[in-house]
Order: structure tokens, then C-alpha cells, then sequence
């Protein structure tokens, strides 16, 4: 793993909320060392609006974001990806399309925050602690010295992220 820029794909089935964050977030804090997409195998064909507002509040760059088939990376002329990781439990178990350069992969679950119930305050909750999680896991990602680790201790280090559940754990990987 050379000092170039890592492209990150990011999955989940609809491709309107958790991957699409995962997206803004690692290229705000990877920005000059990784490039985030998003795609679901199921698009959606539009992003939520509690993930737009989320993003919007926290002045991320939207204005390129849509909702988008994984199909769209696996055709010729898409961009390589280095690392591709399923965010949603339905993406990690469906059949991905094979991937040019045969990226490491990992599968960092969290909970739908589309299916969150209950007052609007309750829905911004579910989202905000979606964001806050794939930020803590994105963070400890991005600050992995690649360059020094071998792909067997690159892959080890990417399944225990998404082991990382709570603020609590102080995003600590082995």
C-alpha cells in the first residue's frame, strides 16, 4: 500500500443514508489520502432527507451526492477501488459484483436510521448517532499507518473497526 490516493466504496442497499454519509465523511477527513463513493444494490434513486439535512447541518458537500447502483463501480472505466465496505446487514449478505483490483473488504454494520420510530426529534437522534459511529470508525480508518502493514494485518485491523459500537470503546483497535 504506496502513498497514493485510496478510493473507498462504501455499501449498503438503498444507497440513501449510512453509505451515503460514510461517503462524506471519509472525504472530509481523508480528503488528500482517500476518495469516498457510495452505491447500494438496491438504489433508492434519492438520498433521505434526515441524512440531507444531517449533512447540510454539518455543512458537508452535498451537491454531488445521489443515489447510485453498486453496478455503476464494476463497469469498465469506473474508478478502482482499494477498500470497499458494507455498512447495512442486507448489503453484507447479498452477492457483490466482482470488483476490479480486488479490494480489501469489511463489513461495518450499524442499524437502519431510516427505520427509526417515533418523534422527529428521535428520528435526528438516529441519524446523528449513525453519523457518529461511521465517523469514529472512519477516523481510526483513515489514521491506519497503510503503508507499514501487511494486507493480513491491513484485513485484521479493518474487521475489528467494525466491531466498534460506542464512544465508549475509545475507538481502540488491536
Amino acid at each position: 500500500m504506496g502513498d497514493h490516493i485510496y478510493n473507498v466504496l462504501f455499501l449498503c442497499t438503498h444507497n440513501s443514508a449510512r453509505s451515503v454519509i460514510a461517503e462524506c465523511i471519509i472525504n472530509r477527513v481523508g480528503m488528500g489520502k482517500f476518495r469516498g463513493f457510495s452505491a447500494g444494490s438496491s438504489p433508492r434513486g434519492q438520498i433521505n432527507r434526515y441524512a440531507l439535512d444531517l449533512l447540510r447541518n454539518q455543512n458537508y458537500d452535498i451537491s454531488t451526492l445521489r443515489s447510485k447502483s453498486w453496478d455503476d463501480f464494476a463497469e469498465p472505466g469506473a474508478p478502482q477501488m482499494d477498500f470497499v465496505f458494507t455498512v447495512c446487514d442486507d448489503a453484507a449478505n447479498e452477492v457483490c459484483p466482482i470488483w476490479p483490483g480486488q479490494p480489501m473488504t469489511a463489513h461495518w454494520g450499524l442499524p437502519d436510521p431510516s427505520v427509526a420510530e417515533g418523534s422527529e426529534a428521535e428520528k435526528r437522534y438516529a441519524f446523528a448517532e449513525t453519523h457518529r459511529m461511521l465517523y469514529q470508525r472512519i477516523g481510526i480508518f483513515v489514521n491506519l499507518p497503510l503503508a507499514s502493514l501487511d494486507k493480513l494485518a491491513v484485513q485484521k485491523r479493518l474487521d475489528d473497526i467494525g466491531q466498534v459500537q460506542s464512544g465508549n470503546e475509545e475507538g481502540k483497535v488491536a
